[in-house]
């Protein structure tokens, strides 16, 4: 396993197309390790990586992001340590961070070496690091549903369903207090992908009630307002330079900019 993840990294050029391809070969390694470990019968797969495994989204994403799902809890601690096992019997120097007293469990897994081996650093030391966080009391109303597919392992993922993903996408963008450009890109493809679809706006007031935001809450009438606000006050310089290392093709960023999301907007 670890030897084919350094050829694909080694038949990328550059240092982001290098470092993107392998971290997400690694993301869909964890993930079928979780699947085999029961892990999606207590947890929904959700954000900017759910969007990429199961969507296909041309942009990458860093950590693995889920939501508690059903009356059995995932043994979250002990579920990391057998997934770094797994991933030492298959040649990976790993280390493990786990945090399971907070209400957003994570476990950020380490892998050591495997930059320098790739090519991606000249420090053997370095580690790529992947973050797998559970939110175990999310905001209520989400809906899911089961989709066979992904990256690399066809796998059974239990994910919201596109309109609870919809809905966790303009929930960040009305609460971050900084300008996060993953969240204007992400925008702009679900905008030109699916022009008609709405969010869960269940999920979307309970979300925004759970961060604090002050009502009233978007509704099916004004939310395309609401958001064209976010995007016309965001910082597109910033939105920029964030995006730009994680997409597939950064010419794209000609495409969502701020009139032309802002055009999709207003139909």
């Amino acid at each position: 396993m670890k030897d084919y993840a350094l050829q694909l990294a080694a038949g990328r050029s550059g240092h982001n197309e290098k470092l993107n391809f392998l971290r997400e070969y690694l993301q869909a390694y964890i993930l079928r390790i979780l699947f085999e470990d029961g892990f999606f019968d207590s947890a929904a797969f959700v954000g900017g990586t759910a969007l990429r495994f199961l969507y296909r989204i041309p942009r990458f994403s860093e950590d693995l992001d889920f939501s508690a799902v059903g009356e059995k809890p995932y043994p979250f601690a002990a579920g990391m340590e057998r997934l770094k096992r797994e991933l030492e019997v298959s040649g990976y120097d790993v280390s493990a961070r786990i945090n399971d007293r907070r209400t957003v469990r994570y476990g950020l897994i380490g892998f050591g070496g495997i930059m320098f081996e790739a090519g991606i650093s000249p420090h053997p030391r370095q580690k790529l690091s992947i973050k797998v966080e559970i939110d175990t009391r999310p905001p209520a109303g989400a809906k899911t549903a089961v989709r066979i597919g992904g990256l690399h392992f066809p796998l059974a993922y239990r994910a919201h369903d596109l309109p609870s993903l919809f809905a966790g996408k303009l929930c960040a963008l009305l609460c971050r207090r900084y300008t996060k450009g993953r969240d204007f890109f992400d925008l702009g493809w679900y905008l030109s992908r699916w022009p008609d679809l709405s969010p869960n706006f269940e999920l979307l007031r309970n979300g925004l009630r759970q961060a604090g935001a002050k009502e009233p809450f978007p509704s099916e009438a004004d939310w395309r307002n609401r958001i064209a606000g976010v995007v016309e006050q965001a910082d597109w310089a910033e939105v920029r330079r964030d995006a730009a290392p994680f997409l597939e093709r950064p010419a794209d960023l000609e495409i969502f900019t701020r009139e032309n999301i802002l055009r999709m907007l207003n139909g």
